[in-house]
């Protein structure tokens, strides 16, 4: 089946994707809009990611865990009084961009494979305990195939994926073991996904003392390696106009069409008993703009593309953790019922 504006008579899949720029044309956009807005973005991320590692690196010399003091949270009254420290905080910084960025370049070049028009990333900066909300590009024009769209959906997060897997296996490497008693911290991190255990198994071949996860005082880079894999798992929840909701999308318009609108139900469940960030997303679902477009030319996918949406179910399955934070979830917060996925 195919759904192709009125007027155009293409034959063929390859047909069209050879003339998907001329279907939609690129109007004239200012440089600085073009280059000047996402470099101005990446130098701001530098800047608010530093901050926060600034703080990471600060608590892992001196031996504690992360996030275990009121200025963990909010480093800039810190950093006036300490301005030289600012510089500790780039291997915690460098290493989160360089993981965002390699993620939304994944989208970038599946959208220039496909002649897809689309934005350089942008890093947004945020007062978030990392420095940032992530990083996007915007699609400006629409997907032409399943195939593409399947591409532009799993390209992302499999790169992001393998980046934050070198960045916690380094991580690991560099990190040092806890002591047995030690201040506890403000915010914990929560239950390990798969892919931290499996990179620990394999770390373990180079350094059989290296503890768990939950047992480490985590350097910065492993830190950001982990934070890159949370990133990774919210991006491809299957809904929306998320990663994975091109993802679903891809294998199935009505099964996203009917996930979509259930996943807001469950997300706010989850956020009831695991981790309350999950309302945000439970929201963020409910949003306009969250309506999943037709593709242009309605073909089934190829073998190949099944397989990579199978990798990218992999991925999630892989990445994905109820409980990103302990002591999070919304009943636990107002102090009503359970303890909230609280796991000893």
């Amino acid at each position: 089946m195919r759904c192709v504006p009125a007027g155009l008579a293409l034959k063929t899949e390859e047909e069209l994707l050879r003339s998907n720029s001329r279907i939609l044309p690129h109007a004239r956009r200012s440089n600085f809009r073009q280059y000047g807005l996402p470099a101005l973005l990446l130098c701001a991320s530098v800047v608010t990611t530093t901050a926060n590692g600034a703080r990471f690196m600060l608590d892992f010399e001196e031996g504690l865990r992360p996030l275990v003091r009121d200025s963990d949270l909010w480093p800039w009254p810190w950093l006036a009084r300490h301005p030289h420290m600012f510089s500790g905080g780039f291997a915690f910084s460098l290493t989160l961009l360089g993981i965002l960025l390699v993620h939304e370049f994944g989208h970038y070049i599946a959208c220039r494979l496909h002649r897809v028009d689309a934005t350089l990333p942008w890093v947004l900066p945020a007062p978030t305990l990392s420095g940032t909300a992530g990083a996007v590009i915007r699609i400006r024009s629409r997907i032409p195939t399943r195939n593409a769209l399947m591409d532009v959906g799993v390209y992302g997060p499999l790169a992001g994926y393998i980046a934050s897997v070198a960045a916690i296996a380094a991580g690991f490497l560099l990190s040092d073991p806890a002591p047995r008693h030690g201040p506890i911290p403000i915010v914990r991190f929560g239950a390990e996904p798969l892919t931290i255990r499996m990179v620990h198994a394999l770390v373990l071949r180079f350094d059989p003392t290296i503890p768990a996860f939950g047992r480490l005082i985590p350097h910065p880079v492993l830190i950001a390696g982990w934070i890159g894999l949370f990133i990774t798992s919210l991006n491809l929840i299957p809904g929306g106009q998320l990663d994975g909701g091109h993802i679903l999308f891809a294998f199935s318009p009505r099964l996203h069409r009917l996930l979509t609108g259930v996943l807001p139900i469950v997300l706010f469940l989850a956020g009831m008993y695991f981790w309350a960030g999950w309302v945000l997303w439970g929201l963020i679902l409910l949003f306009p703009a969250m309506r999943h477009p037709p593709v242009l030319y309605a073909a089934p996918l190829g073998r190949g593309r099944i397989l990579l949406g199978l990798v990218g179910l992999g991925i999630l399955l892989t990445t994905f953790t109820a409980t990103p934070f302990y002591d999070n979830s919304l009943l636990h917060l107002l102090h009503i019922g359970p303890a909230g996925g609280v796991v000893q």
